[in-house]
């Protein structure tokens, strides 16, 4: 395609001295050069500035989100630890109940227990009485008079 070489193309990056340089002709192409390179120089400046803005906003966006996260699991937390606390509670109650429902239903029967044995008493006293009526009244049906 292209039979003739390129030219090369040469550029100088100025230092900031020579940027300021007051001998410089302020006119032509210099001065097009220098003034592209001080607008890049300030727009580099103003894009660094609004990076370090944006970093410094998502940092305290970043720590902010993190607070809310850590409350929310936290409060998550300390509400377990009061249904724990609640649970435990209720359950000391209840096996206070069921050991004092257990000690009554213990009198319960041993009350039960007692009346039978006092019924089984009784109608063996019983028995024995009508016994020794039966016996004596036959004694008696026995002998003269």
């Amino acid at each position: 395609m292209f039979t003739q070489p390129l030219p090369v193309a040469r550029a100088c990056v100025l230092s900031p001295a020579e940027i300021e340089r007051p001998n410089a002709d302020p006119s032509g192409s210099e001065a097009s050069l220098l003034q592209l390179i001080q607008d890049h120089h300030q727009t580099s400046l103003k894009l660094r500035d609004e990076t370090e803005k944006a970093k410094k906003d998502a940092i305290r966006t970043t720590m902010r989100v993190s607070d809310l996260l850590v409350d929310t699991v936290n409060g998550g937390v300390q509400e377990a630890f009061i249904n724990e606390k609640r649970i435990e509670l209720e359950s000391r109650a209840l096996t206070a109940t069921v050991i004092r429902f257990a000690k009554q239903t213990h009198q319960w029967l041993a009350a039960s227990h007692a009346i039978n044995t006092a019924i089984k008493d009784r109608s063996m006293v019983r028995f024995s009485f009508e016994l020794l009526t039966l016996v004596w009244k036959s004694s008696l049906a026995m002998t003269p008079l």
